[in-house]
């Protein structure tokens, strides 16, 4: 598992442990019923907190990506196609509401956006 932590970022350690892993989950990169490595592990590997990667098992548990086993360790959750979509979407609108938001108080039209978005695409 190839997770890189930025210290100087913005965002929280766990918050980026947190995307690489769903990205992970999301691009089939780590199988549904696959072993992750113990908060432990991780942490050691990392050189992060304990609390830190806990924090984002917790995270994940919570949006339905990893389950836990008490005394076996946690594993990629079984996610069914319908599963999948509903994450990956739920992830991009967490992504662009603020995005969107502050091209509200912009005043750019939906169109305007849409024209934008094509030309990143």
């Amino acid at each position: 598992m190839n997770i890189v932590i930025t210290p100087s970022s913005p965002i929280p350690i766990y918050r980026q442990l947190y995307e690489q892993i769903c990205i992970l989950i999301l691009k089939g990169e780590l199988k549904s019923g696959e072993s992750l490595p113990s908060i432990r592990t991780l942490a050691r590997e990392l050189s992060v907190s304990v609390i830190t990667v806990k924090k984002a098992w917790e995270a994940l548990e919570a949006s339905g990506f990893i389950i836990t086993v008490s005394t076996k360790g946690s594993y990629v959750a079984s996610l069914t196609e319908g599963d999948i979509a509903r994450l990956k979407e739920e992830i991009i609108k967490e992504e662009l509401s603020p995005i969107v938001e502050k091209l509200k108080a912009f005043k750019a039209s939906r169109e305007d956006i849409e024209r934008i978005i094509d030309v990143i695409w």
